[in-house]
This record gives C-alpha cells, sequence and structure tokens, in this order.
C-alpha cells in the first residue's frame, strides 16, 4: 500500500479488525520509511453492478457516488462522516442481498431516503426534493407533512415548549 505521505510502498500492519458490520477489515498501517501512520479498509470485492438511471442509460454503481449524495444532502447538518459511511453499507448490502446486476434508481432512491429520514429529516427533504424532482413549493410542504404524520416524528424533532402544569 502507497504511503500518503512519501508514496513509499512499504508500510506494516500495526492493527486488523473486522468492522462493525462485519463486511469489511479496518487495517492500521505504518509506512517504513516515513513512520506516518493511515487506515486502509479490504473489502470484499463484489460482481460489478450497474445502475440503470431514469432515462434508461446504465453506469457502473459507485459507492463514492452514493456517499457523495448522502454528504451533499447532509451538508451543514451535524451528521458524522461515520454515520454516513454505515448508511451507505447497510444500502449497498440491501441492494446487493438480491444478486441483481442491473439495480434501477426506482429501487436505489427509497431505499436511501429511508436511511436518511432517521438520520436527518432536513437532509431527507433535500434529497427527496432532488429524488423526486420537485417542481413547486407545494411538493416540499407535503414531504415535511409527511413527516411530522410519521411515528418517527416525535424522535425527530423534540418538542421545544413543553406545557407547564
Amino acid at each position: 500500500m502507497r504511503c500518503i505521505k512519501c508514496n513509499s510502498l512499504e508500510d506494516k500492519v500495526i492493527d486488523s479488525r473486522a468492522s462493525k458490520d462485519g463486511f469489511s477489515i479496518r487495517r492500521r498501517r505504518e509506512c517504513l520509511a516515513c513512520g506516518h501512520r493511515f487506515t486502509t479498509y479490504e473489502q470484499v470485492e463484489r460482481r460489478d453492478v450497474l445502475v440503470v438511471k431514469r432515462d434508461g442509460t446504465r453506469e457502473p454503481f459507485k459507492r463514492e457516488k452514493l456517499l457523495g449524495g448522502l454528504i451533499k444532502a447532509c451538508e451543514k447538518r451535524k451528521v458524522s462522516l461515520e454515520v454516513l459511511e454505515n448508511a451507505v453499507d447497510e444500502i449497498i448490502n440491501e441492494l446487493t442481498a438480491d444478486n441483481l446486476r442491473e439495480i434501477p434508481t426506482r429501487i436505489i432512491g427509497p431505499k436511501v431516503m429511508a436511511h436518511l429520514q432517521h438520520i436527518d429529516p432536513v437532509a431527507f427533504v433535500r434529497y427527496a426534493s432532488v429524488y423526486r424532482q420537485f417542481q413547486e413549493v407545494g411538493e416540499f410542504n407535503e414531504v415535511i407533512e409527511s413527516l411530522e404524520n410519521s411515528p418517527m416524528a416525535n424522535l425527530l424533532q423534540p418538542d421545544l415548549f413543553e406545557a407547564k402544569s
């Protein structure tokens, strides 16, 4: 593994452990040339999966693109990268469980929205507005009302003013 500081190919693994999901291994490495420590992840290589877009075009499924969408939806929100990476891993596991070679975006989008709804309601609305291609303000209101009426509403938005007895 190439050192990100000095580009040396000589390193040693100083710690290995399975990730929380059990689908990857985290390795802590130390460069033998400069002593810099860095982390790498080893994952099972999945067979190539294609994403079928709305217009019928196909492109390779990319974890980075999925993570980028979540990061963009959570921009300026107090959501850690670790939470988003765990969500991406869960979504990928759900998507690949059926061993499909092609996955339509109409299957990916709702899974992402389901995870975002539990992570951050504002990020959920942001993602939904892009995924569902909102054209009018009323569509935002519908999504927000559905969030407020969901069983998760009490968990997502604590009462700011409690009734005093």
